[in-house]
């Protein structure tokens, strides 16, 4: 037997609440991506801007036409979601078209990737930790000017 969901009214004290016992851990930084992110060059073609927080990474991806993310996987979790456009997405084989508005959870250690076929893509990716060899990369590898 289900319970009824209670009403966002009755949940929003708790979650719009100020905990007096929590201490900031930094300080907050307003990011335009399209301005204050240097873009990085994947492959040609799949270009990544991405704002790194403490605990996560939220990357802005844009793919023109005919580009292909090659299937991998890594330790971080990962959520896509499509904002324009539309791309194949390949969850361990498990292939669909996505398009603005779907979203796709890749855990972390399960194959997939991404390719589009005669359009352009925008989409973000959320990665929890922050990706490891995106991070590397930003450190040492030539990025381009804006896009």
């Amino acid at each position: 037997m289900t319970t009824p969901a209670a009403s966002g009214s009755d949940h929003a004290g708790r979650y719009f609440a100020l905990d007096p016992t929590l201490a900031a851990t930094g300080e907050g930084a307003y990011v335009d991506y399209a301005h204050d992110v240097t873009a990085v060059q994947m492959v040609p073609g799949l270009h990544f801007r991405p704002v790194v927080g403490e605990r996560f990474m939220v990357n802005f991806v844009r793919y023109e036409p005919h580009t292909e993310a090659p299937r991998h996987a890594h330790e971080e979790e990962q959520i896509t979601f499509v904002i324009d456009g539309e791309f194949e997405f390949d969850l361990d084989g498990d292939v669909r078209m996505m398009h603005r508005g779907t979203a796709v959870v890749v855990p972390p250690g399960v194959p997939h990737g991404a390719r589009t076929l005669g359009s352009t893509c925008f989409e973000i990716d959320v990665f929890d930790p922050p990706r490891k060899v995106l991070l590397e990369m930003m450190r040492t590898a030539p990025s381009e000017e804006a896009l």
